[in-house]
């Protein structure tokens, strides 16, 4: 007696999703059963039922789990960096402004639970799911360095900053909130304290300007 196979799936669509509030459907429940679950053990049956369409429905849009889990990493960095024009709202002429708007919201979302679950799972899961661990890696660290690197990149034209390399200069702001509080977090251990959130932002923001600000 053979296994039952799952029907291959389909690759996933290319461009502006046909129905945005039906694939928005689908994204706000696998982030649900993610956070909840872990991504080795949510499946794709229950966030079709929970979305209200059929599983080669979600396949239809997103390919596999790891397409899905790759679409809930953007959705959520979208909404907390605002994206490439979150990047270019940003006044080259005021980096220190620019740089306490972006830590903020980094800091946002490096302590909301939902991140840190998704570190915890992967970390889990990164032998046996590389795919997911790309596709986190590129959706969140990778992407929010990049864009940055972009806004470094423009108050270095407008003479504000000086930064040879912009890359490695945001990867070194942003690796500033990674530090004690972030690895607390992951471990569920005490709740991180607004106020020293406030004080490593302030702190984070003089230090990287001194390193780059040009000199008046």
């Amino acid at each position: 007696m053979t296994s039952k196979v799952d029907d291959p799936a389909p690759a996933p669509r290319r461009g502006r999703p046909r129905d945005p509030e039906r694939f928005l459907r689908i994204v706000e429940a696998a982030r649900n059963h993610f956070y909840a679950h872990g991504l080795e053990r949510a499946s794709v049956d229950a966030i079709a039922a929970e979305a209200g369409v059929s599983k080669m429905t979600v396949y239809s849009h997103f390919g596999s789990k790891e397409g899905l889990f790759e679409a809930v990493i953007q959705d959520r960095t979208e909404r907390v960096m605002g994206g490439s024009a979150g990047v270019e709202a940003l006044d080259p002429m005021h980096p220190r402004k620019a740089l306490l708007a972006v830590g903020e919201q980094f800091l946002t979302l490096m302590r909301e639970e939902d991140t840190l679950g998704k570190f915890r799972s992967l970390y889990g899961a990164a032998g046996s799911h590389p795919e997911a661990c790309r596709a986190f890696f590129r959706q969140g660290p990778e992407r929010l360095n990049g864009e940055l690197a972009i806004y470094l990149r423009r108050a270095n034209d407008a003479g504000t900053l000086k930064v040879k390399n912009p890359r490695l200069a945001a990867n070194l702001f942003l690796s500033m909130f990674l530090g004690e509080d972030h690895i607390r977090g992951l471990m569920m251990l005490e709740p991180h304290d607004e106020r020293e959130d406030k004080a490593l932002l302030r702190e984070a923001v003089r230090v990287f300007m001194a390193g780059y600000e040009v000199a008046g």
